[in-house]
């Protein structure tokens, strides 16, 4: 019988961020939906967003909901958003992450 890889937690499951990015990967209409609607709340005067208030437009918006959209994925989506629109910064408030 072969060798099975068990990654980083063996007999526990995908971490919160192993989960996030499959999610992502599956469904990247969410991030740029999330984008679309955190530029269109700051460009509307707002100066702060919170990624949970952003969830809860998409599920909103989208006819059918997202299946999978977990509010645990919340912090990774903020900093996906300032990592990738530094300018937004200040716009999200970022914790410290206290596991992977």
């Amino acid at each position: 019988m072969p060798a099975v890889a068990l990654g980083p937690n063996p007999g526990r499951g995908p971490t919160i961020t192993e989960q996030f990015h499959a999610f992502d990967a599956q469904n990247p209409h969410v991030y740029r939906a999330l984008e679309r609607l955190a530029a269109r709340r700051l460009a509307a005067g707002a100066t702060r967003a919170g990624v949970k208030d952003l969830f809860e437009d998409l599920r909103r918006q989208l006819p059918h909901g997202v299946a999978g959209l977990n509010n645990n994925y919340t912090a990774l989506y903020a900093r996906r958003l300032v990592d990738d629109h530094p300018r937004w910064a200040g716009a999200f408030e970022l914790r410290r992450r206290r596991a992977a």
